[in-house]
């Protein structure tokens, strides 16, 4: 399957009440296991690419992306995460991704606005689709995204205007999630309630940031009720880094091949990938992208 926009995923994924899974691939073995799940579950998914994950990688692990991609067995894009300035997306755009995020959710409403027109303007003209952020996801702290402590609620008529002046392809809504996972004394709640105003007043596809510690029955009640795409990141490093501490901490020195320590932390995070995949009602989804 060819490389696809964001927008190509999303709207089909819109239109048939699915979420397209996008994860954070922060590494090569991140990127085979997920690749491998999802073309075995036949789900569509993101490679989604943070710019702190980029700046590690460095260039050249998006040639890698794409390459993997082109050879998928179900459509795949490849997008910029939490892109924090003009240049970090062009940059992105250069590499080859297919769609970008402009995050400028915690700047003033109108410089907002202003610097994702810009951002959709330059994407738009070369095919790549751009995703904004209005509101701002929380942050539980130890994760690559940010976001404020306290996240603040998308306002439904804010999320129409915002839409109707950029011109962005899909959005990033406060609804109550964070990013990282939750410390054990808070429990997170979706208000599923502005969800629903917003899917009244917003036509674009809606994407919900830091659903990894929500609990399963409200991510996939927000499936149903017009989340077209759900970012993973905190859940499928966690098992992998608990798993290659757990092989690391077993008293034989001599373990350091990497073709010996990571392919069980992997096999860890394909589990991850296809309890997501099904989550997101996203498992089988590849079909309707062929017809």
């Amino acid at each position: 399957m060819v490389l696809v926009s964001g927008k190509e995923l999303l709207t089909v994924a819109q239109n048939n009440h699915f979420a397209i899974p996008a994860y954070n691939c922060g590494s090569g073995q991140l990127l085979n296991a997920t690749v491998k799940a999802c073309e075995e579950t036949k789900t569509p998914f993101i490679i989604a690419i943070h710019p702190d994950e980029l700046s590690f990688l460095t260039d050249s692990f998006v040639a890698q992306c794409i390459d993997e991609a082109h050879k998928a067995k179900v459509p795949v894009a490849i997008h910029l995460d939490h892109g924090a300035s003009y240049e970090q997306v062009i940059h992105a755009i250069q590499l080859g991704f297919t769609s970008v995020m402009i995050d400028q959710s915690l700047a003033p409403y109108e410089k907002n606005v202003e610097m994702t027109k810009k951002v959709v303007e330059a994407a738009h003209a070369v095919g790549v689709s751009v995703e904004a952020e209005l509101g701002t996801i929380g942050n539980t702290g130890n994760n690559v995204e940010g976001g404020l402590e306290e996240g603040i609620y998308t306002e439904p008529d804010v999320a129409r205007d915002f839409v109707e002046q950029t011109g962005c392809d899909s959005l990033a809504i406060g609804i109550g999630t964070s990013h990282g996972l939750y410390p054990k004394d808070i429990k997170p709640k979706l208000r599923i309630d502005i969800l629903d105003e917003i899917v009244s007043k917003v036509s674009v596809p809606l994407v919900l940031h830091g659903g990894s510690g929500n609990p399963d029955a409200e991510i996939s009640s927000a499936v149903e009720h017009g989340i077209s795409k759900i970012n993973i990141s905190s859940d499928i490093k966690i098992v992998f880094a608990e798993k290659l501490r757990e092989l690391l901490n077993d008293g034989n020195l001599e373990k350091r091949e990497p073709n010996v320590i990571f392919p069980e932390p992997m096999i860890e995070t394909e589990k991850v990938v296809r309890a997501k995949n099904e989550l997101f009602n996203a498992v089988d989804k590849a079909k309707y992208y062929f017809q």
